[in-house]
């Protein structure tokens, strides 16, 4: 069999083996945190079971590196395919969901925020005509704190991590979570921006009327496209105004949120993407050659 064909068999199947107990853990967040900082727990609980999927495949990499193309050992190439692929079809629906959000249409939401790389706030003007002045005001800051996150391309993300960790209902639980969360820390950034608290819960449950003239498909926690918006589901706006009307500016507006630690982990990340490629490079065959070998064997 040829190296590569061999190398995406094994990611799957040792991926696989990896990330499906890994998606029963509790992953729980800290309860008496800031939304600011919850909503960066929540975000780490849902790529805690896919991690190490990604050194799991870096390791094999390094494998790969030395082992001579076609692969040389003798396996049973049956008990090694059909083991992958009740992985590679959870791959491959992932992978397909994820491209059907990119192509598909997106939703006709009264106020979002769009783009991947570049997101922008679409708000629409009939709603805006009904609304005051501070109603806008607050509505708006609320998507541009959306934007200046990059909330869209995370929601994509977060939708492509948790579709890896089906079927297990604890994943989109999570994702849930963390939307609840995201929302919150949007609210809280709108208003250290100056938006008020009656405004913000004023545009939440506008817009919120306003969609439903064309409400999202029932059970979808994502929107498509690549849409961040003011929306959620009933019990989580309900929560949402009660908090956002008993804000207090000085409670709410006036700490600014602790400072992002995401790239000190992409960096530590890194290194240990850089050391578990070298320990496949090293050790990868002592390990897989007595795999192989068993298979077929077996």
């Amino acid at each position: 069999m040829g190296r590569e064909t061999l190398l995406t068999l094994l990611i799957l199947l040792f991926g696989g083996l990896v990330l499906q107990p890994l998606a029963l853990l509790p992953w729980r967040a800290p309860l008496d945190a800031s939304p600011s900082v919850a909503e960066r727990a929540a975000w780490r609980r849902l790529w805690m079971p896919v991690l190490p999927v990604l050194l799991v495949g870096v390791w094999l990499c390094g494998w790969a590196l030395r082992e001579p193309d076609p692969v040389r050992t003798r396996f049973d190439h049956g008990m090694i395919i059909g083991a992958s692929l009740p992985f590679a079809a959870l791959a491959l629906r992932a992978a397909l969901r994820a491209l059907w959000v990119l192509v598909r249409q997106p939703l006709e939401l009264p106020i979002c925020t769009v783009g991947f790389l570049r997101p922008r706030v679409v708000f629409d003007p009939y709603l805006a005509r009904t609304l005051d002045e501070g109603v806008i005001h607050a509505a708006l800051e609320h998507e541009r704190a959306h934007a200046r996150h990059r909330d869209p391309l995370r929601l994509w993300l977060a939708q492509l991590a948790v579709d890896l960790q089906w079927p297990w209902p604890w994943a989109h639980r999570r994702l849930r979570s963390w939307l609840e969360l995201l929302e919150q820390a949007r609210d809280d950034e709108a208003l250290r921006h100056g938006a008020s608290g009656t405004d913000l819960a004023a545009a939440v449950v506008a817009a919120a009327r306003h969609a439903r003239r064309a409400p999202p498909p029932p059970g979808r926690a994502w929107l498509p496209g690549g849409q961040a918006a003011l929306l959620g589901d009933a019990n989580s706006l309900s929560r949402r105004v009660e908090r956002l009307l008993a804000a207090r500016p000085q409670e709410r507006g006036a700490g600014e949120s602790a400072p992002s630690r995401a790239p000190a982990a992409l960096a530590l990340l890194l290194l240990l993407s850089c050391a578990v490629l070298a320990l496949g490079v090293a050790y990868g065959n002592d390990v897989l050659h007595p795999f192989l070998l068993w298979t077929w064997k077996a």
